[in-house]
Parts: C-alpha cells; sequence; structure tokens
C-alpha cells in the first residue's frame, strides 16, 4: 500500500515582483516540508502573476527562479510542481515546470489560453499533454482553465496519471464552479488532484484562494480559505485501487463508439 503526503501552496502574489514572490514560495516549501511533504504545487505564474505589460523582461527572470526552486527541492528531497512564464524563440508560455527533488523533469504548457482575459493576445498556447514517472509516482499537469476541459484530464488518467496537479489563478465570482469541477474530474478520472491557487488582489482581480486536495472519490481532504495557506494531507492509494475496481470506468468505456482523447 503506497501513501504519501501532499501539499497545495495558496498565497498572494506580488504583481510583477519576482524576488519577493520567489522569497514566499521557498518559505512555504521548506513548511510543507517540515510537515512531511514529498510534494507540493504552487499557484499558476506564482513568480509575477498577469503582468501582462513587463511579460518579456519577467520571463527573463525565469531561469534564475527555477534554479532556486531546483535547488531548495533537492535540498528539502521535494517534488514541485508550478508554472511559470517562459520566453522561447520570441514567443511567451504559460508553462508548468516538474521537479523531482532537484531534477527538471518535465514541463508543460497552457493548452487552453483564456481568451475572457486575453491570455491570447500575450502568450503561446501549448501542442502536447504531460504526464511524467518521478521518485513518488506518476503525476500529470493541468493549469487553470484547462479545469474547463474534461478531454485532457481524460487523457492525462489513460496515460497513468495517479495525481493530477493543478496550479491556477482563478478569481471571484467562479468559486462554486472551481470547486464543482475540481471534484468531478477526480471522480470521473478516479484519481487524485491537487489544485494550488492564488489568494488577494492583483490589478482589478479579487482571488479566492480555495486550494483543495481531493480523493478518487471525489472527498475534499483538506480546504483553503481565502488567505495565504498550505495544505497538507496524505494520500492513499490503495483508496484509488480499491475504487477503480469495484467501479470500472476507465475500462468500460466505449471507445469504439465516442473515441479517445
Amino acid at each position: 500500500m503506497k501513501q504519501m503526503t501532499c501539499s497545495a501552496i495558496q498565497f498572494n502574489i506580488s504583481l510583477g515582483y519576482v524576488d519577493a514572490n520567489l522569497d514566499k514560495a521557498l518559505a512555504a516549501l521548506r513548511r510543507v516540508a517540515d510537515r512531511g511533504a514529498q510534494l507540493a504545487v504552487l499557484p499558476e505564474m506564482w513568480s509575477c502573476g498577469y503582468d501582462y505589460r513587463n511579460l518579456p523582461a519577467l520571463a527573463a527572470e525565469t531561469p534564475r527562479v527555477l534554479e532556486a526552486i531546483q535547488e531548495e527541492c533537492r535540498k528539502l528531497n521535494l517534488v514541485s510542481v508550478g508554472s511559470l512564464p517562459e520566453l522561447q524563440d520570441g514567443t511567451i508560455y504559460n508553462t508548468a515546470y516538474l521537479i523531482d527533488r532537484g531534477e527538471l523533469v518535465g514541463s508543460y504548457r497552457k493548452l487552453h489560453l483564456f481568451s475572457t482575459m486575453n491570455e491570447d493576445r500575450f502568450l503561446g498556447a501549448g501542442n502536447s499533454c504531460l504526464v511524467a514517472e518521478t521518485s513518488i509516482g506518476r503525476l500529470g499537469i493541468a493549469i487553470c482553465y484547462d479545469l474547463r476541459f474534461p478531454e485532457l484530464f481524460r487523457k492525462l488518467a489513460l496515460a497513468g496519471a495517479e495525481i493530477i496537479c493543478l496550479p491556477a489563478e482563478w478569481p471571484k465570482p467562479r468559486q462554486e464552479h472551481w470547486k464543482t469541477l475540481l471534484r468531478a474530474r477526480a471522480i470521473e478520472n478516479q484519481l487524485f488532484v491537487i489544485a494550488a491557487n492564488c489568494c488577494g488582489v492583483q490589478a482589478k482581480l479579487d482571488f479566492f484562494g480555495l486550494s483543495q486536495l481531493i480523493s478518487p472519490l471525489g472527498n475534499v481532504l483538506e480546504i483553503a480559505g481565502e488567505t495565504d495557506t498550505e495544505l497538507v494531507a496524505a494520500f492513499d492509494f490503495s483508496e484509488m485501487e480499491k475504487y477503480r475496481d469495484q467501479i470500472k470506468t476507465l475500462i468500460d468505456r466505449r471507445a469504439d463508439i465516442y473515441g479517445t482523447p
């Protein structure tokens, strides 16, 4: 029976202030590691937020931010996921980086760009999914608005994901959508979900937090309020295996009728 202690880190991102946000993230990683966490998920664009006007300069800071997180994860023996702006060949992507105890083992560029907030005007979209084998298991990654696209989560589940990590900046007033969709993605794919949202106010947007750790049965193991916090909970993988054995939705699918994601 495999058990794992996992964490979601929630904080108020200081818009455009990389060093301040890096200090918050590093301190939070140390705190969750002290509580026994083996996996920690940070919010979306956690180093700077959606400071569109300054994104090229902020994205140029990402390599040193990654180095700092890698070094901290190496010291703490920790796996971490969080998204940052990535500058590649003149295009900026919203990219989640998967760090396994200091080693960068995978990255995922956000597939679905939220046109309501002009993401598609300032960012490039990714074109591939990620399920990675790590020292603690198989992790799938999605980012914020991806949550509204169940096809992606099913694809990650079919690729063997045991946990889906979701960094986010999900604002008010859509918190009921957030809570409902997180539980739905966990239940329908029979896996664990770690959702790390930000909180506080950035420019005109008010973020509600409500980061969550959710079991394959849709049980909310831990949920945050609307202020800076770190959630920590134990995941029992025998629960996932038992649920998948009892209700064989991944096996009973009719891909011959409706295709595969």
